[in-house]
């Protein structure tokens, strides 16, 4: 049957190298491993920026706007979910969208408090923390800790929504994370828009991205 792109694979490779990520910076982080933490740090720096410009200039399922207009319909989506009708989405779902931004949130809170946090003998800093004061240095350690729960709640609530609607519904999401693809047959009716891959606007994405990681390092 015939299949259609729907997640580029900008997108799968940022989602793995998150879901990789995640637990080797928490790990690194507990063992007191931080010369691997920073450079695991700067890693999801450069994946959570190249997400956030690909959400500007990306294809259509990766893009926010789409995304948040999908938010207006959430209300009828979360009462289809209640009486057991589950209509697959093109891209993000209105609830998914929720939490897509909710997670780049905390990641975005938990990267930038990593770049300025400074540990309590001041030993151990981000690449930025000499910018500003101990003082501020170690409230946004405190933060980092903090947030870095919160993270894991996210995280935790995303993995039990994925389980939800693969038993309760029946619901094919992880392997489209893989492979990129659907079947066409899945969503029946509907005009689907142009996802084609963007390869300029990707080498964009990733210039910009590499800009920013190297500017850092020299700092």
């Amino acid at each position: 049957m015939p299949r259609i792109l729907v997640w580029d694979v900008a997108i799968r490779l940022v989602h793995w190298l998150m879901v990789i990520l995640v637990p080797l910076l928490w790990w690194t982080a507990e063992e007191g491993h931080m010369d691997w933490h920073r450079s695991l740090g700067l890693t999801m720096f450069a994946l959570v920026l190249f997400r956030l410009i690909w959400g500007l200039v990306g294809t259509w399922t990766a893009r926010f706007l789409p995304m948040i207009r999908r938010l207006g319909s959430l209300k009828s989506y979360l009462a289809h979910l209640r009486t057991r009708k589950y209509n697959p989405s093109f891209g993000h779902s209105p609830l998914a969208v929720l939490g897509v931004f909710a997670l780049l949130t905390a990641l975005a809170t938990q990267i930038a408090t990593g770049l300025f946090a400074v540990d309590v003998d001041g030993l151990e800093s981000g690449p930025l923390a000499i910018l500003i004061s101990f003082d501020t240095g170690r409230q946004l350690a405190e933060i980092h800790e903090f947030n870095f729960n919160l993270l894991a709640i996210l995280i935790g609530l995303h993995i039990s929504a994925v389980a939800v609607y693969h038993f309760l519904f029946k619901a094919t999401l992880v392997g489209p994370m893989i492979t990129g693809y659907r079947l066409r047959a899945d969503f029946p009716e509907q005009t689907l828009p142009e996802n084609r891959p963007r390869l300029v606007p990707a080498i964009v994405a990733v210039a910009l991205t590499l800009g920013f990681v190297v500017a850092i390092l020299n700092f």
